[in-house]
């Protein structure tokens, strides 16, 4: 890696421009292996940067509460429960004005970095309501003043949140300080559940399933420890239930392709030794099914140690394993930039399970922790058997290779329709490529590289192997060649402002919303849906829509076939529904 320029594949482009499909891919996925992305290290450094000003924004909100003071006196004041529900609110309003998951170059955000709070607040762009044939008020996918109004309620209350100081003495809690009002709580729970019932994408950018369930186990404080407790049992829902999701054989096809990109991991023949047999055999090797393996284990059990230990030795251990953890996450920073996310949760380790270690379920006074418990086990037990109907963020599937996708093929008379009828900050994604490298040629050589990232997962074989069928159409006679192939997840970024591996947001509803504003002619757009697999069923269900005409097949892909194809293998054997 340089420290300023990105290293990038070396090939001749004439020769490789006039290849195969396997022919493009192959080099780029060599380079993947031994390189990753190529990120400048000067990038990796602005992400630390960002890192560490989040953590000052945080440590100056927390000195900003009457009672809290001392920058340099942590000590004293880094277990009071205000601190902990003041973190959880900067860092839903850090997210959700979309400076957190998803921001910069490394989820192909150039300019501008982000979206978010440059989208919501402007009228006219695209929202997803999740279910608008079922809510009253929530039809349309325009974006309105309503809508902006309730978004700028929600970053406002936020803001309130942090510069207000606490309630007064709670003895239960043993805090003289307080904890937040909780009219002020109730507020923004309803603000977000009213936003998020107009527009899916805000809620899901708050981490409404993580920074929502911490506010709503704020709302127990009332009865003391029971918050405490409560968070402490959202923690644990939220760490077993990124394990149970890893109860698959797609998760060390994600180790191997993100270590393979780590800054951390530098040498190039460790790299390798995460593949079988590099270069002809880039499947995972003996090394990602061993971190795998290891990684789901220590989610799974380690939780239950630190919420069942009560201090001491287990309790101090268990809390340096899962830090351990967290940092490892982080230090690799993956792409989808879900960094202070894990900043967050090893916060939470410190403060409440080895801050408040003596805090357990015997203490409980009400059944209102159980209850939230309740609420979010359904949810991720429904995100795993059903995940077309769930998100994978509430389903709490995190990153293990498992997601709903989708890739949308394109001519160029759509990209350019998109480009001039919806509103929009950030230009198409070929646009941003060409004006960041320079060059359609290096453009090119990123996009496909960014094709071979996708094809290390399990689910871009299945999806560039559909892309055929799905450019061919229903009577098989377009040409191929007019298609630009573009992933769901960066048109999603262009389209509505934000993305973070959710095919939930670029599904039909969205192929829909840009039809009515592009009126699309047929064949002008195909998209490849293809849904996660269910933990019970070892097959992906997809989807061939085209966004003129309307879906014109339907079948499945065994997760078998996908598993034993290298990433530049576009063949892999589909099982289409009778016709």
């Amino acid at each position: 890696m340089g420290f300023r320029k990105p290293e990038l594949p070396v090939v001749d482009f004439e020769t490789w421009s006039a290849g195969s499909w396997a022919d493009k891919v192959r080099p780029m996925a060599r380079h993947w292996a031994e390189v990753g992305f190529g990120t400048p290290v000067l990038m990796h450094l602005f992400y630390v940067v960002k890192i560490a000003l989040y953590i000052l924004g945080a440590v100056l909100v927390m000195l900003s509460t009457t009672g809290i003071d001392g920058f340099t006196e942590v000590r004293q004041w880094w277990t009071e429960p205000i601190v902990f529900q003041k973190v959880v609110l900067y860092t839903m309003a850090f997210e959700v004005i979309g400076l957190g998951c998803g921001f910069g170059p490394l989820n192909h955000r150039y300019l501008p970095p982000m979206g978010s709070v440059l989208y919501w607040l402007r009228p006219n762009t695209i929202r997803l309501p999740p279910w608008p044939n079922r809510i009253p008020g929530t039809r349309g996918d325009n974006r309105g003043p309503l809508d902006i109004a309730l978004y700028a309620a929600l970053l406002i209350l936020l803001a309130v949140a942090l510069f207000s100081d606490g309630t007064g003495p709670v003895p239960a809690l043993g805090t003289s300080v307080g904890v937040l009002p909780m009219p002020l709580l109730w507020a923004i729970l309803v603000v977000l559940a009213l936003a998020g019932l107009r527009d899916k994408v805000i809620f899901l950018a708050a981490r409404g399933e993580v920074y929502g369930s911490f506010t709503v186990a704020f709302l127990f404080a009332g009865h003391g420890v029971d918050m405490i407790i409560a968070a402490k049992l959202v923690c644990v829902v939220i760490w077993m239930g990124a394990a149970v999701s890893k109860f698959n054989r797609h998760f060390p096809f994600v180790i191997s392709t993100m270590m393979s990109n780590s800054p951390v991991v530098r040498p190039r023949a460790l790299k390798r030794l995460f593949f079988e047999r590099f270069p002809g055999d880039l499947r995972p090797g003996r090394l990602s099914r061993f971190v795998a393996h290891f990684s789901t284990a220590v989610e799974l059990l380690i939780p239950l140690v630190l919420l069942f230990s009560n201090g001491g030795w287990p309790t101090a251990i268990a809390a340096v394993v899962m830090i351990c953890f967290h940092l490892g996450i982080l230090t690799a920073i993956p792409m989808g930039v879900p960094l202070e996310w894990n900043v967050f949760m090893i916060f939470c380790v410190l403060t409440l399970f080895v801050g408040h270690a003596d805090v357990g379920l015997a203490d409980l006074s009400s059944p209102l922790p159980l209850l939230l418990l309740g609420v979010l086990v359904t949810v991720v037990t429904l995100g795993n058997l059903f995940p077309r109907k769930v998100s994978f963020l509430p389903g709490m599937r995190y990153y293990a290779g498992n997601w709903d996708t989708s890739l949308w093929c394109l001519k160029p008379s759509a990209s350019a329709k998109i480009a001039e009828h919806i509103v929009a900050i950030a230009a198409m994604p070929q646009a941003q490529l060409e004006r960041v490298y320079g060059s359609p040629q290096a453009a090119q050589i990123l996009q496909y590289l960014g094709y071979a990232f996708r094809c290390f997962n399990t689910h871009g074989r299945m999806m560039y192997t559909l892309a055929h069928r799905a450019k061919a159409g229903p009577d098989g006679t377009d040409p191929v060649e007019e298609y630009v192939m573009t992933d769901g997840e960066r048109l999603c970024s262009t389209a509505i402002g934000w993305n973070f591996g959710d095919g939930h947001m670029h599904n039909e509803q969205l192929i829909a919303a840009l039809h009515r504003r592009c009126h699309f002619e047929p064949g002008e757009v195909r998209v490849v849906l293809l849904d996660a697999q269910p933990i019970h069923v070892q097959a992906q269900r997809y989807r061939l829509v085209d966004a003129a005409t309307g879906e014109f097949e339907t079948g499945h892909i065994r997760v078998a076939d996908a598993l034993a194809r290298q990433p530049w293998d576009d063949a892999v054997p589909v099982h289409p529904d009778p016709r």
